[in-house]
C-alpha cells in the first residue's frame, strides 16, 4: 500500500509526502503494482519532478533501476524532454547509453522528441552519438527525418482518431524550443489522449553532425537557421548553426557567409554577420581577421536595418581589434540607436586603454538604468589592462549597486588592481546574494588578492 502511495506522490511531485513515506520505511526501489505501476524514480523523471527525484536518490533509489520494457528514469526524462531531471540523474550515475528492450537510448529518444536541452546534456556527458536504436537508426538519422516535418500533423497522426476533437497548444519548452501539444477527445468525452514534441530537430541534427563528423553543406545549414529564426525563444537553432559554421576554417564556407553579408535580404545579412563574427577562431588565432574587419567596417556605414546593425556591432567586438573602434562608436552614437549590453561588450573589446572618449562612454554605461548594461560595462571596465584612479573610482562606485553581478564584476576589477575596497564588495555579495555566478566571482577575487 505504501508503495502505491510513494509512486503516486512521486508522480504528482509531492515532496513532503515522498519524504514522509521514505522516513517511514517505504522502499524507494519497490515497484508499484497495477496498470500505471512502476518505479517512483521513473515516475518523477517522466513528470519532471526534479526535487522529488533528488529526495528518492538520497534515500537510496537505484538510479539505473528498470521498469517493464527496460525503461530507466533517464530514458523517461529523455523521452519527455526534461533536461533538469536528466542532469540530476546523470550526476547520480545514470548510464547515458543504456537502452530499453526496444533498443531506444536516451539520445535517440531525445532526438525523436526534438528535446534540444536533453541532447546537449547527453552529448556533454559523453553519450555515444553514433549508437543505433532497435530499428537501426542513429540519433542523427532520427533528427534528420524530423527536420521539416509539420509537427502538428505528425502528432495528430499519432493519435489517429478522425472523429475526435483536437486542441493544439504551443509554448516554449525550458530549452527555448517550441513545445507543441496536441490533445484529443472522443465524441462522447470518455477517451482522451495527449502527445507532445519539440521543434528542436534542426538544432539537434546540427549538434549531432558535429559530434559524428558529418559534413553538411553550408547552404543547407543556413536554410535551417533561417527557417527557425522566429520559432525558438532565443534563436537557439540560429546560434547553434552559426556556431557550427563558425568553427570551420575553410575558404569555401567563408565565401558563402561573406556572400550572405551583402545579400538583399536583411535576415540573410544578419545570419551572415553572426556566423562570420568568430569564423575560424581557435586558440586566440583569427585567420580571417584581415578579411572580416573591412567587411564589417563597411557594413557599419552602409547598413540600415537596426537588427543587422546590432549583429555588426557584436561582430566588431568579437574581432577585438582597436581598428574597429571608430565604427563601434559610430553605431553606438547613432541618434536612433537603442542601448543594450552589446554596446558595452563591443566597446570594451575594442577599446585601447588610453582612449579618453571611449573610456568616458564605457564608464557612463556602468551607470546605465538597465542592470544588464551596467553588469557588462563594469565587466568590460574591470578587464581593461589600464590601472588609473579614474577606472578604480568608477569600479568602486559600483560596489553599492542593486545588481549583484555588477558588484561582483567591480570587485574583481578592484582585486586585480590590488585595491583594498574589493573586500567590501566581496563581503556584500557573500552576505546578501544567492547568485552562484556572483558568489564564485568574488570568491575567486578574494583568493587572488
Amino acid at each position: 500500500m505504501h508503495e502505491e502511495q510513494l509512486y503516486r506522490a512521486a508522480l504528482n511531485g509531492e515532496s513532503e509526502k515522498v519524504s514522509e513515506l521514505l522516513a517511514g520505511g517505504t522502499d524507494p526501489n519497490q515497484a508499484s503494482a497495477g496498470e500505471e505501476g512502476g518505479l517512483p524514480l521513473c515516475a518523477a523523471a517522466a513528470w519532471d519532478r526534479a526535487e522529488v527525484a533528488g529526495i528518492l536518490l538520497a534515500a537510496g533509489a537505484e538510479v539505473n533501476g528498470r521498469e517493464d520494457g527496460g525503461w530507466t528514469a533517464l530514458l523517461w526524462a529523455a523521452a519527455k524532454g526534461h533536461a533538469e531531471t536528466a542532469e540530476s540523474l546523470i550526476e547520480a550515475g545514470a548510464e547515458v547509453d543504456a537502452a530499453n528492450d526496444d533498443g531506444d537510448t536516451p539520445l535517440s529518444l531525445a532526438a525523436r522528441r526534438g528535446a534540444l536541452g536533453v541532447v546537449r546534456l547527453l552529448l556533454d556527458s559523453g553519450a555515444d552519438a553514433g549508437k543505433y536504436d532497435g530499428d537501426g537508426d542513429s540519433p542523427l538519422d532520427i533528427a534528420i527525418d524530423w527536420v521539416g516535418v509539420h509537427l502538428e500533423t505528425a502528432l495528430l497522426d499519432q493519435i489517429g482518431q478522425d472523429d475526435w476533437e483536437y486542441v493544439v497548444a504551443r509554448q516554449f519548452a525550458k530549452d527555448g524550443t517550441e513545445l507543441v501539444t496536441v490533445a484529443g477527445r472522443s465524441p462522447d468525452g470518455e477517451q482522451t489522449e495527449q502527445v507532445q514534441a519539440q521543434r528542436g530537430h534542426a538544432a539537434i541534427a546540427t549538434l549531432l553532425e558535429d559530434a559524428t563528423g558529418v559534413y553538411t553543406a553550408a547552404d543547407q545549414l543556413v536554410a535551417r537557421a533561417l527557417a527557425h529564426r522566429d520559432t525558438d525563444e532565443d534563436a537557439e537553432t540560429w546560434w547553434i548553426v552559426a556556431d557550427s559554421l563558425g568553427k570551420r576554417a575553410d575558404d569555401e564556407t567563408y565565401e558563402v557567409l561573406a556572400g550572405l553579408c551583402v545579400s538583399e535580404d536583411a535576415r540573410e545579412r544578419e545570419f551572415g554577420v553572426d556566423a562570420i563574427a568568430q569564423f575560424g577562431f581557435a586558440d586566440d588565432a583569427k585567420p580571417y581577421l584581415e578579411q572580416t574587419l573591412p567587411l564589417l567596417q563597411k557594413m557599419a556605414t552602409t547598413e540600415g536595418n537596426p537588427q543587422v546593425l546590432r549583429s555588426v556591432l557584436a561582430a566588431l567586438g568579437h574581432q577585438g581589434d582597436p581598428r574597429g573602434l571608430p565604427q563601434v562608436l559610430g553605431i553606438i552614437g547613432r541618434p536612433d540607436h537603442r542601448r543594450t549590453m552589446t554596446d558595452a561588450i563591443a566597446l570594451a573589446d575594442v577599446l585601447p586603454p588610453d582612449h579618453e572618449e571611449g573610456l568616458e562612454l564605457l564608464i557612463g554605461m556602468t551607470r546605465d538604468d538597465e542592470a544588464e548594461v551596467r553588469d557588462w560595462a563594469t565587466a568590460g571596465l574591470a578587464s581593461l589592462k589600464a590601472d588609473t584612479p579614474q577606472i578604480r573610482e568608477a569600479l568602486a562606485d559600483r560596489l553599492d549597486d542593486a545588481d549583484f553581478r555588477t558588484v561582483a564584476e567591480a570587485t574583481r576589477g578592484l582585486a586585480e588592481r590590488g585595491d583594498a575596497r574589493a573586500e567590501q564588495g566581496a563581503k556584500r555579495v557573500l552576505a546578501e546574494s544567492d547568485d552562484e555566478y556572483a558568489r564564485d566571482l568574488v570568491s575567486q577575487a578574494q583568493s587572488q588578492s
